[in-house]
């Protein structure tokens, strides 16, 4: 199970019947693995990784520090809910440390990412304040180098 997961997570394009010659397994085992993990929700979905800075139109990312004060019987989860239910969201943790929670959105300018912070989510009770943080340039991304700036570093010699 382990071996499909780590070969999904680095192509989820691969298909049952590569998977398997891949693994030395039969192609109906490995399919019925498959669904088995998505009914279970171990896989959760597919995804295809973009590098938006290579179009021309403007998109912002954000990371967003929120300090909570946490709910009586429910903690930080029910508070986790609401705000990954926004459509901005792209994910929420709850993290160690000075904040409880990072918040990662996507706008299209920085004042969409601003009117996001002020307006929906500093106003949600019990978030004791935010920190926001724009993301500036994307370097590694879910594992994988986006822009690959390694070149040939040698030293050029001349007679």
């Amino acid at each position: 199970m382990k071996e499909i997961l780590e070969l999904l997570q680095s192509d989820a394009r691969l298909t049952p019947g590569q998977i398997a010659v891949m693994l030395n397994r039969d192609e109906e085992e490995v399919a019925r693995t498959i669904k088995e993990m998505e009914e279970k929700k171990i896989i959760l979905g597919y995804f295809t990784l973009i590098n938006w800075d290579k179009l021309e139109e403007e998109r912002v990312s954000a990371i967003i520090e929120v300090k909570l004060s946490p709910q009586r019987e429910v903690g930080f989860d029910a508070m986790a809910e609401r705000i990954y239910r926004f459509p901005e969201v792209g994910s929420v943790r709850l993290m160690s440390g000075a904040y409880d929670l990072a918040v990662m959105i996507n706008g299209r300018t920085m004042k969409e990412v601003a009117h996001f912070v002020s307006h929906k989510l500093a106003t949600i009770e019990n978030v004791i304040s935010t920190c926001t943080h724009f993301v500036l340039k994307t370097y590694k991304y879910h594992g994988t180098i986006v822009e690959d700036m390694e070149s040939d570093r040698r030293l050029v010699v001349t007679p």
